[in-house]
């Protein structure tokens, strides 16, 4: 697996579902390079039962994400038109109607390649025949990207374990902290704690308060 962290985040242009509705063949990270954070996540499937959760959980948290000037971006290696078929069904069909953040199509695998968090492999057999070890869909991967493009914090969980939102956006209000006092966050850093000045006396002086 691949520390993406403190890289440039790998560019990419795909098809992806904007608004809910409507399809953008040419969708790119591009776009907010300069002005947006960015928290952009992966998930296995579209139709499935954790997925959900977690695309309807981002949606609940959007207007507090968009205040900390984060736009939130899905990606899954279903199509297109799978994405849009998902986001007409209502949320107790299981379906993600109400999410109007872009959902990604990464049809051909590569962006979930790129971020190293494609689940299997391609390879080719003794007949030169391409096979796949293991399902080609994407693990629950979660990348935070600052102004610059940088990534700035990176989780992947396993198929079964959804994520956190809350964990994600007290990460986007430490790496702020961050940009704006120049102080690091130390453990169990939450917003209104203090930070630690990156110097012995400033560690010291910490932990002599705490």
């Amino acid at each position: 697996m691949s520390v993406l962290t403190g890289k440039k985040a790998p560019s990419f242009k795909a098809a992806a579902v904007i608004n809910g509705e409507e399809i953008v063949e040419d969708f790119s990270l591009d776009q907010y390079l300069g002005e947006k954070y960015v928290v952009l996540f992966f998930y296995p499937k579209d139709f499935t039962f954790v997925c959900p959760t977690e695309l309807h959980a981002f949606q609940e948290r959007l207007e507090d994400l968009k205040k900390l000037n984060v736009e939130v971006v899905a990606v899954s290696t279903d199509t297109e038109q799978s994405h849009w078929g998902w986001l007409q069904m209502t949320k107790d069909q299981g379906g993600i109607q109400g999410v109007t953040y872009p959902v990604v199509a990464d049809t051909n695998k590569t962006i979930s390649a790129n971020y190293d968090v494609l689940a299997g492999e391609f390879y080719y057999d003794e007949n030169e025949e391409l096979q796949a070890d293991g399902e080609m869909v994407a693990y629950r991967g979660l990348f935070l990207i600052d102004r610059d493009g940088i990534v700035r914090h990176q989780v992947v969980n396993d198929m079964p374990l959804g994520r956190s939102v809350d964990e994600t956006i007290r990460m986007i209000k430490a790496l702020q902290f961050f940009e704006e006092k120049g102080e690091v966050c130390p453990a169990n850093w939450d917003e209104g704690k203090e930070g630690m000045k990156d110097t012995h006396e400033g560690v010291a002086s910490y932990l002599s308060k705490n």
